[in-house]
């Protein structure tokens, strides 16, 4: 095809998708020319029979060829929308998904804008932590990752979006030990390696499985961190955690078992599955 006007791109993209993907969103194809030259819903309308130039048209067919192949659109455009924000994603970090914004939505409605320490674990592209610290400007806000890779990102997101959270790389606790938080917000890596052949296969091709897997039926890091948290809490502290939607149950008792004194919460997403736990001493 010669260079195409953006409607009949937009056809032929949506042309692959239908022959190589499932369920496809029938807006993906103008998503990705909008996110791939920063347009807006109103500008590509505008635009229609506009005929796209040389470069544009092969930045669109590569993008697409990759995606109609499997590969996250997150990923090949570098960059996904989470509570309002563009956020750069790459292969170090996951893909921030909507449920997570609810995580944000709870925290952010059950605390004000009074000076808070705040703690984000497995911070990955700094999704929780930027997303509070734009909200709430007197929070002092860190985000800690073990993976140097995701916390280079974070700051890039940081920086572009105006954020002022500080990082730290290491193990959960390890890189800010001694200090206790009022808050500590965290999602972290929850799922089963017997949830293998219900996941995506996409995500399981691209996503950092460092991120998604847990050991002991993807309890391991709640184990871990429920083991710490009484030291890391203050003493009117509270805690959130995102969880797979079969934890419920083991995550709460968890909690409630290591922290006896702590009222523990358990609440759903908007789909009605199990999805954040709340830890209030």
């Amino acid at each position: 095809m010669d260079k195409p006007t953006i409607l009949e791109a937009q056809q032929w993209a949506s042309s692959c998708f239908d022959q190589q993907l499932k369920n496809t969103d029938p807006n993906l194809a103008a998503s990705i020319m909008m996110d791939l030259f920063n347009w807006s819903r109103t500008q590509l309308l505008m635009r229609l029979r506009d005929v796209l130039t040389a470069a544009q048209w092969e930045a669109y067919q590569q993008a697409v060829q990759r995606i109609a192949k499997g590969e996250p659109a997150q990923y090949v455009i570098g960059k996904t929308q989470f509570y309002g924000h563009s956020f750069m994603v790459t292969p170090a970090v996951l893909i921030p998904r909507q449920e997570t914004e609810e995580l944000v939505d709870w925290v952010l409605t059950d605390h004000d804008d009074v000076a808070k320490s705040v703690l984000d674990i497995g911070t990955g592209s700094g999704a929780l932590a930027i997303s509070m610290a734009l909200a709430r400007p007197h929070w002092q806000v860190t985000g800690t990752d073990i993976s140097d890779s995701a916390i280079q990102v974070a700051k890039r997101n940081a920086q572009s979006l105006g954020a002022n959270v500080g990082w730290q790389v290491g193990d959960l606790f390890q890189p800010v030990e001694d200090k206790a938080f009022d808050l500590i917000v965290s999602n972290p890596p929850y799922i089963s390696e017997d949830e293998r052949p219900l996941m995506d296969q996409n995500v399981l091709d691209y996503e950092p499985h460092q991120a998604l897997f847990a050991d002991h039926q993807g309890l391991a890091i709640y184990e871990r961190i429920a083991q710490q948290l009484a030291d890391c809490l203050t003493d009117q502290g509270v805690a959130y955690f995102e969880i797979g939607f079969a934890q419920g149950k083991s995550v709460k008792h968890l909690f409630e078992t290591a922290l006896p004194e702590a009222h523990v919460t358990l609440r759903q997403d908007i789909t009605g599955h199990d999805r954040m736990i709340r830890v209030q001493r």
